[in-house]
């Protein structure tokens, strides 16, 4: 009988020794195996996705200002923008918006679906296509297929026949500029090659 006791004494001494060494065994593994979690299984974006950024690099939401060379002010914005893989010095955009603020105070906007700015050499030109539209603080709202302007000397020049509306009324044009009289800086809208108005008289 008092062997047995002993016996018990001695496993109750060594359970005291390996239960709290076995609990720091299994907390230790649980800590080992928490580093082995993917940090980036939480991030939003398959690595398709991260690829495809990172080739293009894509901007969100540009957006710029400065002036013309005669001093008018100009900014143009787009949803994204990316650099043209195929030329240097050409920069993609998509939905882009340019405005530009003259001297006189007149306003005047340009809106499409996609822009090609070019950079290279001593301008820079924008080139608007899809859907282009031109609003002006005069009142005219123009429609054309594709807008060259250059935002240096902020004139411009459609490419095909435009439509639009004005305050006189309806009109087509076979071309519309934007252009600067070179004596007295002031800016004209100025529409040409076979111009045709529908008059519609102010109503009083």
């Amino acid at each position: 009988m008092k062997e047995t006791g002993l016996t018990y004494s001695r496993v109750i001494a060594w359970l005291k020794i390996l239960l709290p060494i076995a609990a720091l065994t299994l907390l230790s593994t649980l800590f080992l195996f928490s580093r082995n979690v993917d940090p980036t299984a939480s991030i939003p974006f398959t690595e398709f996705d991260l690829e495809e950024r990172a080739r293009e690099q894509r901007v969100t939401s540009p957006y710029f200002s400065g002036r013309s060379r005669d001093g008018h002010l100009i900014s143009l914005s787009a949803d994204s923008a990316r650099p043209d893989p195929d030329q240097s010095g050409v920069t993609l955009a998509e939905k882009v918006e340019t405005h530009i603020e003259f001297a006189d105070g007149a306003e005047i906007g340009f809106f499409a679906d996609t822009g090609r700015m070019d950079s290279q050499g001593q301008g820079q030109i924008l080139t608007l296509s899809g859907a282009v539209r031109i609003e002006s603080s005069t009142g005219y709202v123009i429609k054309t297929d594709q807008l060259i302007t250059d935002l240096q000397k902020a004139e411009a020049i459609s490419e095909g026949e435009i439509t639009g509306t004005g305050p006189a009324g309806r009109f087509t044009a076979g071309r519309a500029e934007l252009t600067q009289d070179a004596e007295t800086n002031e800016m004209y809208l100025v529409f040409t090659n076979g111009v045709k108005l529908i008059y519609t008289p102010e109503k009083k």
